[in-house]
């Protein structure tokens, strides 16, 4: 008898690799472990006001090392059905992360979305993009009902690139996750599969830029 976690039907739509024009995303892979740490090390500024507090220094919590052990664990959790972690490769290269993360079965069928993107990759509509396919594939494949994206007020572009997409905001969590070295309001975004008459792609793409 096969484990829960080597069971496709307990975790539906996992692994995926998702397309759209320059932009793919798929499994975090073992080969991206360099140029993730490197990735990561150069956007230090542009990342950590939005990241969780941590004791270790910028460099030490971005080595190869810690992406191999990061991507183990993100592995062991897709497999159990509770993550999708998802790498973004714009134009072949590496520029972020998408993860549909805490997925709840049952009744619920909700997960959180967390994602980040290379500062020179910013701007260009790779983010939304990615976040749209995610989004799909989450209503889709995976079967979910409503995904949420909670961003710090002070987050402009990310509260501005949820809302793009449809989602909408239902209220402040005050004090509500340790980042950057404190408590930090964030203010809670959800889509639902059945907001949106069409896709969320479908969506991104009244939105892009032309």
């Amino acid at each position: 008898m096969s484990a829960l976690w080597d069971d496709p039907a307990q975790h539906p739509g996992w692994p995926a690799t998702l397309a759209h024009g320059e932009v793919e995303l798929h499994p975090l892979r073992r080969s991206d472990a360099d140029a993730w740490s490197r990735l990561r090390r150069e956007n230090e500024a542009w990342l950590a006001p939005w990241e969780p507090t941590a004791q270790a220094d910028w460099a030490a919590r971005h080595t190869p090392q810690v992406y191999r052990a990061m991507r183990r664990a993100a592995d062991r959790r897709a497999r159990l059905g509770s993550s999708l972690p998802f790498a973004v490769r714009h134009r072949g290269r590496l520029v972020g992360q998408v993860t549909v993360d805490n997925v709840v079965r049952g009744a619920l069928r909700s997960a959180h979305l967390g994602y980040w993107i290379d500062r020179g990759a910013a701007g260009q509509g790779v983010a939304s993009l990615a976040v749209a396919l995610v989004c799909d594939h989450a209503f889709g494949p995976v079967g979910l009902h409503r995904l949420q994206a909670d961003v710090r007020p002070e987050n402009g572009p990310s509260r501005r690139l949820v809302q793009r997409l449809g989602f909408r905001e239902e209220g402040l969590f005050r004090g509500y996750l340790d980042i950057d070295g404190d408590w930090r309001d964030h203010v809670g975004h959800a889509l639902l599969s059945t907001d949106l008459p069409g896709s969320v792609l479908a969506r991104w793409r009244q939105s892009a830029p032309s």
